[in-house]
């Protein structure tokens, strides 16, 4: 089968993203300059003759871009949820002997894609079927969406957001709190999608898979849904990955989608079955909640019977001790499951708990092992008053309606385990050499109380030497990685100071907007945190009660005083725009294009938004005075509404 274009530019776009990887990121070379300057330009050239440009090509430039709010939009067509069934007779009985797309139905959010003239025109959220979000902005930096295609005439399309698993977990190996974690792909998508700054969402490799074409103007479908699909992929997109079926071979295609999702990188919750012939399918219309040419299969969770033998509790970072029920080993979905998280105390309550129970446990989404339910339910489950890793206090906290339970004492083993843990990792302080066993030796060697310890190991070097797994060897490699991690760039170093909810990306942002020595964020207010894009009342909380802790006043005042911190990049002699925020509308004149104009503003230190609010500086329109919505919003706020013409003689001062 011979490879499409499209497929071929998927194909270079990986092996170009994966040089330029290990080139910058990781230090090695993976092919030549030469072979790589030789692919680009097929690339290139191959852009150009099909019109299809991917969002992660590497001859794209992205660019950033925070807006104040997610404006509403109505969909054009309702979107109505599908029926759905358990029984594969129930599916068979609705296929019968129609040929019927059965595809995997992806958990994650669904997604309204308008091109037009071969360009990404909007995204919209699915929101309640009715109305939706308009995420634009985010969908342009989703790692596999083209933001241009070949088609040139007005194209609506249907697909699912996801992040997969893989990448899921590397999100939340990064965040030490047990309790800030994700607790599942769908729902870190589901924020992703909806930043208000874009280059978080970019940061999430969130995906998009075409799951249904709406509408393609003066294109001949052949009355058929597969066709679509293909054509669809022919355009860049990639598709959902679908079967033909009939009744009579659904137990063959089923068996095989069953098998397949224990492999599976991303996120499914059953299957979607669409019958293939169009017109057939839309003359049979739909009830007030379901259309009746499609229907959704949903597995059948496997359930298990077993005895809950312990609860251990596992403590965090922040104190948070974990509840992880412990139980007769059981067969769900093909391996054997003996653990699952019971996530708080509310939850053990609202369970009742009691070693001896007998419990049903099953897979959420044949992945996760969870508690279905206590089937004997004898409360007699005791919750601890002491933290299993230090012997002292623990404590049940209640917030926001919900217990959990906390270690009280500071100075708590795990909690020091866990924190040295984020501090030395990668995308904090990146020390090589000291893994959470290799930490929690030296702890118990009592040679870590505070971060200032880790920079005076050097000095212990007849304690190291002689620890389990380490020697002169590692001991030099340990005290080479600690001096070089001195020189860190301020996102990091503020990253590895574990602040409650602050992961890498909100820390750049926090870094850009306020460059300084660490001991300067202890002057930032709730209201100074409020002001940056993409953080929220709950991060600026934590942030400004992190800072007013006295003795993490006298920890970044050690650190500063050892680090050589590196500022954001900021061209300090041509900011003059600085805390200003454009937002940019109608036809421009002067500049070729949006980007052009908004490449302007940013050199010299300005933002450009894409919507009005009370954070606006000035909104560009040449046509001072128009009616549309966004110079109607202006005036009621007061803001300037200033022409092309007038922009430049600001831009020139």
């Amino acid at each position: 089968m011979e490879t499409s274009a499209a497929e071929q530019i998927k194909e270079l776009v990986q092996k170009l993203n994966e040089a330029a990887k290990a080139y910058y990121q990781e230090d090695r070379e993976i092919m030549s300059n030469r072979e790589y300057d030789a692919l680009y330009d097929q690339l290139e050239k191959m852009e150009k003759e099909t019109g299809i440009v991917l969002a992660d090509s590497p001859t794209v430039n992205v660019g950033y871009e925070a807006v104040d709010v997610l404006p509403k939009e109505t969909h054009e067509s309702p979107m109505l949820s599908l029926d759905k069934t358990k029984d594969r007779d129930v599916l068979r009985a609705f296929i019968g002997t129609h040929p019927t797309l059965l595809s995997w139905k992806m958990d994650g959010l669904t997604i309204v894609l308008t091109y037009e003239n071969g360009e990404l025109l909007k995204a919209v959220t699915r929101g309640n079927g009715t109305v939706g979000e308009v995420i634009t902005n985010n969908a342009k930096v989703f790692k596999n969406i083209p933001l241009k295609i070949a088609y040139r005439g007005r194209l609506v399309l249907r697909g699912e957001a996801i992040i997969t698993y893989s990448d899921f977990e590397k999100i939340n190996d990064t965040i030490e709190d047990v309790d800030a974690k994700y607790k599942n792909p769908r729902n870190l998508c589901s924020g992703s999608v909806r930043q208000l700054n874009n280059q978080i969402t970019a940061e999430r490799n969130v995906r998009f898979y075409a799951f249904a074409l709406v509408s393609a103007q003066d294109v001949d479908m052949h009355n058929s849904r597969k066709y679509q699909m293909e054509w669809l992929r022919r355009q860049g997109f990639e598709v959902v990955e679908y079967r033909m079926v009939t009744g009579e071979n659904l137990d063959e295609a089923m068996d095989y989608f069953a098998h397949a999702i224990e492999k599976n990188d991303f996120p499914s919750d059953g299957l979607v079955a669409l019958y293939d012939d169009i017109a057939y399918g839309e003359s049979l219309g739909s009830t007030a909640k379901f259309p009746r040419n499609a229907f959704a299969f949903k597995w059948a969770d496997e359930v298990r019977e077993t005895t809950l033998r312990e609860i251990e509790w596992s403590p965090s970072r922040t104190g948070l001790i974990n509840p992880v029920a412990v139980f007769d080993p059981v067969e769900l979905e093909g391996t054997t499951v003996s653990r699952a998280s019971v996530h708080n105390v509310s939850i053990v309550k609202d369970l009742q708990l009691g070693i001896g129970d007998t419990i049903q446990v099953y897979k959420a989404n044949m992945i996760i092992p969870q508690i279905a339910e206590n089937l004997t339910r004898s409360s007699n489950l005791e919750i601890p008053e002491i933290c299993p890793a230090c012997g002292q206090e623990a404590r049940v906290i209640r917030e926001n309606d919900v217990e959990a339970l906390y270690c009280m004492n500071p100075d708590c083993a795990a909690k020091k385990i866990k924190a040295f843990t984020l501090f030395v990792s990668r995308d904090a302080m990146n020390v090589d050499g000291l893994s959470e066993s290799t930490l929690e030796k030296i702890i118990n060697k009592n040679l870590l109380h505070s971060i200032l310890d880790l920079y005076r190991l050097k000095d212990h070097r007849d304690v190291l030497v002689k620890m389990d797994g380490f020697g002169e060897k590692s001991f030099e490699n340990l005290v080479s990685s600690i001096e070089q991690s001195k020189q860190v760039p301020l996102a990091n170093a503020l990253y590895a100071l574990g602040i409650k909810g602050i992961g890498l990306s909100t820390a750049k942002l926090i870094a850009k907007q306020f460059p300084g020595p660490l001991q300067d964020f202890e002057k930032l207010s709730v209201e100074d945190l409020l002001s940056i894009d993409g953080i929220g009342q709950v991060l600026a909380d934590s942030f400004v009660t992190f800072f007013a802790s006295e003795e993490i006043k006298k920890q970044v005042a050690d650190l500063d005083e050892i680090l050589e911190i590196e500022m954001p990049e900021v061209d300090e002699s041509a900011q003059p725009l600085q805390g200003q925020t454009f937002v940019i509308t109608g036809s421009l004149q002067f500049y070729p294009n949006r980007n052009a104009c908004k490449e302007e503003i940013e050199r010299l230190g300005g933002k450009v938004a894409g919507s009005v609010s009370s954070k606006t500086t000035y909104l560009v329109n040449n046509d001072v005075a128009s009616q549309s919505s966004k110079n109607r919003k202006a005036k009621e706020l007061g803001i300037p509404i200033i022409s092309e013409e007038e922009l430049r003689s600001i831009l020139s001062r």
